[in-house]
Formats: C-alpha cells, sequence, structure tokens
C-alpha cells in the first residue's frame, strides 16, 4: 500500500494541506486520464480565478501600532492607540481538468472539479464555483465533481436533499451526464472505504474510459512526501468522531512500521 488509508486520507483535509493537495491531484488525474484518451481527446488543465476578500481563510496581514505623538493632525488631543490593519485582496487560482475533442475544433466534451473549502463555504470562492457550474451545465458537455472534503456546504450539481438519500457517507462524486441533466451517477464512499472507480464520460457513440482516484491521491500522497509531512500524531483536522480517530491512529502507526525506511532516526543534538 503506497498510503496508510485505505480510502481518502482525512489528514489531507486540513485546510492549510488542502491547497497543494488540489494542485497535484488536478494534474495526476489528467496524467492517468491522457493514454486512454488518445488519440481523439486531450486532458488539458484550466484555471478558475477569483478574488478573496478580508474572509479569506490565511488573509496577508500588515500591522501597525498607530501613536498620538508627531506630526499626525487628530480632532481630540487625548486619543487611545489603534491597531491599524491592512487585508489586501487575493487572487485565487483554482485549476480543474476539462477534456477537448481534437476531432471536433477542440470541443469542450468533459470537466472535471475537485472542491476545494473556499467552494463550500459561503464567499467568493463559492460564488465562482457555483457561476462556473451553471456554466457548465448549461452547455452540452459532462460535469464530473470530485469532493473529498468532509466539512463544508454542499456545492455538487445533485440537490443536497436527493444527496442526503445516500447517507451516511463522507466523500462523494457526482457525474452529470448530457443531455440527461435530471439525472446523476454518483459514487459514495465512506472513511474506511477505498475511494471509487469511476466513468469519465466522452462524446456519443464513444465508450467512457475509467478514473481511479484512488490510485490518484495515492500517487499524489507518494511524490508531495505528505508521509513526512503530515502532523499524524495530532488530532485530525477537521475532527473525527472518536472510533475514527482511534482507527485512522493504529493505521498509521502500522504504515508506519511497515515503511521504516522511509522514517530514519532522527540524528542526535549536538
Amino acid at each position: 500500500m503506497n498510503a496508510p488509508f485505505p480510502g481518502m486520507d482525512p489528514y489531507l483535509e486540513h485546510p492549510v494541506l488542502w491547497e497543494s493537495i488540489h494542485a497535484r491531484l488536478i494534474p495526476a488525474i489528467a496524467n492517468q486520464l491522457q493514454p486512454r484518451l488518445d488519440p481523439r481527446y486531450v486532458a488539458s488543465i484550466e484555471e478558475r480565478v477569483f478574488v478573496e476578500g478580508p474572509q479569506r481563510r490565511i488573509p496577508d496581514i500588515w500591522v501597525q501600532k498607530t501613536s498620538n505623538t508627531g506630526p499626525v493632525a487628530v480632532a481630540e488631543p487625548d486619543t487611545d492607540t489603534a491597531v491599524v490593519l491592512e487585508v489586501n485582496d487575493l487572487e485565487i487560482h483554482e485549476s480543474r481538468v476539462e477534456i477537448l475533442d481534437l476531432y471536433n475544433s477542440m470541443k469542450l466534451v468533459a470537466v472535471i472539479e475537485v472542491v476545494s473549502p473556499t467552494n463550500k463555504a459561503a464567499g467568493p470562492g463559492r460564488e465562482s464555483y457555483l457561476d462556473k457550474q451553471r456554466e457548465i451545465l448549461a452547455r452540452e458537455c459532462h460535469l464530473i465533481e470530485i469532493d473529498l472534503l468532509r466539512r463544508g456546504r454542499h456545492v455538487l450539481s445533485i440537490p443536497d436533499w436527493r444527496a442526503q438519500e445516500l447517507q451516511p457517507y463522507d466523500y462523494l462524486v457526482c457525474v452529470s451526464r448530457w443531455p440527461e441533466r435530471n439525472r446523476y451517477h454518483l459514487y459514495s464512499r465512506k472513511l474506511r472505504e477505498r475511494l471509487p472507480r469511476l466513468r469519465v464520460p466522452l462524446a456519443e457513440g464513444d465508450p467512457d474510459v475509467p478514473l481511479d482516484l484512488q490510485s490518484a491521491l495515492e500517487q499524489v500522497y507518494v511524490e508531495g512526501r505528505y508521509m513526512r509531512r503530515v502532523r499524524y500524531d495530532e488530532p485530525c483536522i477537521p475532527s473525527l468522531a472518536a472510533e475514527d480517530q482511534a482507527w485512522a491512529t493504529e493505521r498509521w502507526l502500522a504504515y508506519k512500521m511497515a515503511h521504516a525506511e522511509l522514517f530514519p532516526p532522527s540524528p542526535p543534538p549536538q
């Protein structure tokens, strides 16, 4: 096994880690698909750009204390010292996979989105995602949405009340095939289950191609050296139920023991 968990690694959902996970997972998906798409299709990586304001997750803040001394003009001479916070808007880039038809003037055939925390929280990130979602659903192309995040509001194209019929689940993949917009192909998984091998639809007449999501995630895990970066000795963020946390800790210790070569002892202090 290339990763400590049989399915999604819940520690990778940490908001600080997810940006790098997302950045690696998109090309891993595209590269896995491309040999199965040749020679007619190309898996292109495109970006959606939006601006996050003060509500973003990790603001860049410049802090300066002001004083009532010096050449600053004030209405009242006896005032308290203020703390000035300057928060600059941050341009966010979120990538996705677009499958293009080389035989048909590079027509867009399918879009694969991997959901981010900003997409599942109120704000510009969610608004941008939903705008793009509506645009894609209005076109003659398929939409595949991958949600590997337990925390946050439902954002996939299938209505939340309909998805609730699959509960309990932790992770969900939704495939909306054109032109059957009222029919959804869903892959739901719980924490301890392997992530799905899903079917990616193409142009009419061509068979679907498989996407092994678990394999793509494990590739990201290994290439990003997350086994030595994640703080597995601390409780998971977002938190797990007590029994799931105990299971996750046990899985990690077993993985670490089985791959001792990846964890050389720390050098003695000088």
